[in-house]
């Protein structure tokens, strides 16, 4: 995998960088990749592949919603173990497992993220057309993945583990997302989370220390 630069995705990730609401504060960050195979790559993408097919010999599921169903078309394979590989390559000391993050990837459409964003970015979506002209987020947003990644010919997946194995997840996060929008043909994949985090939170943290801080040097003059 082959991290890309695209200035349309940097332009967002400016804006997204530290988005101060106040009492919240909006954190986005876009990523594009090529699926190409780098460094070691290769190694982890058989390290992968082996832990699948090792799932599928001892699996006896049937159902054809059940992950083994799915993971016996090698196409499917091959895209979660793309879509892990991005992981990876996003959080290099965080180790996952193809399996398990199966199960928490979700595959959508473009109008059910679009409704997400429009729905939990609303301020941020206010504030980019405050500082931009032509244009509102969520479109320039569209435009920007569909230069990179083509939205119309895209699988898009919503990645959603549990909070206690969830690297995205920061200190006083309210709410957060993670899509994944890939497409086969040009062998390209685009990282998008997001997150809102309450400042109260971080801010509580600082008040309570300093207050002790200032407890302890109080106890320091006085005589015990």
């Amino acid at each position: 995998m082959k991290f890309l630069e695209y200035t349309p995705l940097e332009s967002i990730n400016e804006f997204l960088s530290n988005l101060n609401l106040g009492e919240r504060t909006i954190k986005g960050c876009l990523e594009a990749y090529s699926c190409k195979h780098t460094g070691t790559d290769k190694k982890l993408s058989l390290s992968l592949e082996h832990e699948i097919l090792d799932y599928l010999g001892k699996s006896s599921d049937t159902d054809s919603s059940s992950p083994a169903e799915y993971l016996l078309s090698r196409s499917s394979r091959k895209t979660l173990i793309y879509l892990v590989l991005t992981l990876y390559h996003m959080y290099p000391d965080y180790d996952f497992s193809a399996m398990k993050a199966h199960q928490f990837f979700t595959e959508e459409s473009w109008d059910t993220f679009k409704q997400i964003f429009d729905t939990y970015m609303f301020e941020a979506s206010k504030e980019w057309i405050k500082e931009n002209e032509g244009g509102s987020l969520v479109e320039t947003l569209f435009k920007a993945l569909d230069e990179v990644v083509k939205i119309a010919e895209c699988e898009i997946y919503s990645y959603n583990p549990d909070s206690d194995a969830d690297p995205f997840l920061e200190k006083g996060a309210i709410w957060s997302f993670s899509f994944f929008f890939y497409n086969r043909k040009l062998k390209r994949v685009v990282s998008f989370r997001f997150c809102c985090l309450s400042n109260l939170v971080v801010d509580g943290y600082l008040v309570d220390n300093s207050s002790y801080e200032e407890d302890g040097e109080i106890f320091d003059d006085m005589d015990m």
